[in-house]
């Protein structure tokens, strides 16, 4: 893997160099293995949170940790292209416009002691437009070398705080176009809904039915790039304990060894359809 920074990444991506690379200031990382019609993303999978924020941070490790999307990238490494990113939500969210990345209070408490001071904060704003600088970069290249391309925007989410039965996969979809792409979505949903885990997990798969796909990266390449559908699709945290941390590998395993099937499935289906 190789350090770069960003103007480095985005001129090997014009390039259309093969690399894996993490940034300069260790914020995401992107790998090509080949150049595709399909991305798979993971914004928040990163855990990191820089120093500097620590003591003023009123939230605990396991805190942060239990609304991220944990193992979001491994679940997809395997495929060819995959940026992720590295560092945590709290320190600024991916997931959200620059005006609102970084969190005043998170699900339910105040996140920071005293106000983050300007420099704290204009230094997070950085390495969110630095990573959108990359995906803009990314999938204009895909797009002038494909007719069509297709972004899976992955995620997970805490099934335990809901009081009633939720699937193990949601599809949010209230902000790409349905009329054009509703038959894929639905082929993507029934494709994950017949997924086989371990330990006897129940395999569901709804659209819009616990989270309905308002995140900003979606909203920022659906709104940018006219031939791009991206699918949020989240898993509920069957793949380890929301509450002591742990990870279950056998069943993050088992779902990156049947998305390496089902993914480039879609893809096929996504290249045939008429859209």
């Amino acid at each position: 893997m190789l350090k770069c920074s960003v103007d480095d990444i985005i001129q090997r991506i014009q390039n259309e160099e093969l690399f894996e690379a993490v940034s300069d200031d260790y914020s995401f990382n992107l790998k090509i293995d080949a150049y595709v019609p399909y991305v798979c993303g993971a914004v928040h999978d990163g855990h990191q949170f820089r120093k500097s924020l620590w003591d003023n941070c009123t939230h605990t490790e396991h805190e942060r940790w239990y609304e991220e999307d944990p193992c979001t990238k491994e679940m997809v490494q395997s495929h060819p292209i995959v940026i992720a990113g590295c560092d945590s939500r709290f320190e600024y969210d991916l997931n959200r416009p620059s005006e609102t990345a970084i969190y005043k209070d998170a699900w339910g408490k105040e996140l920071w002691k005293e106000p983050l001071p300007i420099k704290e904060r204009e230094l997070s704003r950085q390495k969110h437009h630095n990573f959108y600088r990359v995906v803009a970069a990314l999938i204009q290249k895909l797009e002038s070398k494909f007719p069509k391309v297709i972004v899976f925007d992955m995620h997970s989410y805490n099934w335990k705080r809901w009081d009633r039965e939720v699937p193990l996969w949601n599809l949010g979809t209230t902000n790409i176009d349905n009329a054009r792409f509703g038959e894929l979505v639905e082929f993507w949903r029934f494709m994950l809904g017949n997924m086989v885990l371990p330990n006897g997990i129940k395999t569901l798969a709804h659209v819009n039915d616990t989270f309905q796909g308002n995140g900003h990266f979606l909203k920022f390449i659906t709104n940018n790039f006219d031939n791009t559908l991206v699918l949020a699709t989240e898993i509920s945290k069957v793949y380890c304990d929301e509450h002591t941390g742990i990870i279950f590998p056998e069943v993050v395993r088992s779902v990156e060894e049947q998305l390496k099937v089902m993914i480039p499935k879609m893809v096929r289906a996504f290249e045939i359809e008429n859209v």
